[in-house]
């Protein structure tokens, strides 16, 4: 029993970063836009909040860091990959590639090896909900989480909201689904295409945050781990659907709890199950390719 609440808790603990980077980068999916930058997104901005809070002490400056560095990430892509009509694939795994580079002269100017945050004792920032902490297997699992955790799960049913119940939502899907019948409506597509890059660029700020100041008080290079990968694996397993792709993300962040609880146990073996999140992952995509390949012979349309 104790094994399966570690395991739950860890999944809570593990998929909300990718969920955070999954709500808003469903949006540039949706426009029709492949933002493969949100791991250098992701990345800016747990380094930007992290490095902030080391001298400053102040985690609203922090937090206020890592976004805003993150959006600076998301006008470079924009600008780049929209209005200049770049190659995003480039353009992305070029903004991934600074983020180690600049973290990397940072910390090599600094004289260490990671940035850790000594002065902030990370158990203070666990928010304990009163009367769900008390109900037996639920209150552990729920309970005891930064509060960012708690806004990537909210975030979830706010972004659903805004995609399919707003007029932004629709117009983004419709720039996404035919961008010359959206400029012959008179929708600046250009305009729906940056605001939804921004988007995903603000949530990953977040997830950064969420991964390194408000969860370790930590900060060393390539912590994010690929995550940033993982959540564009689950926006495309979920159709760019807010609810769908976020629980993609809550299975992947249940292999990766999976992996390490059952690692304890593995003795020397250990090292074999950090491939579990990355095996499931393959298997997952593969799944949703097969399954959407029948969905398009059963239709007829496909050749052969």
């Amino acid at each position: 029993m104790d094994l399966l609440a570690s395991i739950l808790y860890d999944t809570v603990y593990h998929a909300a970063p990718i969920i955070l980077c999954v709500i808003g980068g469903v949006f540039a999916y949706q426009a029709n836009v492949l933002n493969i930058a949100l791991e250098g997104m992701m990345g800016i901005g747990a380094f930007a909040s992290t490095l902030t809070v080391y001298f400053t002490n102040s985690l609203v400056l922090g937090l206020l860091a890592g976004v805003f560095a993150a959006l600076i990430f998301g006008v470079a892509f924009s600008v780049m990959g929209v209005t200049l009509k770049g190659n995003v694939i480039i353009i992305g795994v070029a903004l991934n590639l600074l983020v180690t580079a600049i973290a990397g002269f940072v910390m090599v100017r600094m004289n260490v090896a990671n940035i850790s945050l000594s002065n902030l004792n990370v158990s203070d920032l666990q928010v304990t909900i009163p009367g769900i902490d008390a109900i037996p297997i639920l209150g552990p699992i729920v309970s005891g989480h930064p509060i960012l955790t708690y806004v990537a799960f909210i975030g979830i049913w706010l972004m659903w909201m805004l995609s399919y119940r707003t007029k932004f939502g629709t117009y983004v899907r419709v720039v996404g689904e035919n961008e010359d019948a959206a400029k012959s409506l008179g929708l600046k597509t250009n305009f729906y295409k940056i605001v939804a890059i921004l988007i995903g660029a603000l949530t990953c700020g977040l997830a950064g945050i969420n991964l390194s100041t408000e969860r370790l008080g930590l900060y060393t290079n390539g912590m994010t781990a690929g995550r940033g990968f993982v959540a564009i694996a689950a926006i495309y397993c979920g159709r760019g659907d807010p609810l769908k792709s976020s629980l993609y993300a809550i299975l992947f962040g249940f292999a990766r709890s999976l992996s390490i609880n059952l690692a304890i146990y593995a003795g020397p073996a250990a090292g074999l199950f950090d491939v579990i999140p990355y095996v499931v992952m393959v298997v997952v995509l593969l799944v949703v390719q097969i399954s959407k390949r029948r969905n398009v012979r059963t239709r007829g349309f496909a050749n052969g």
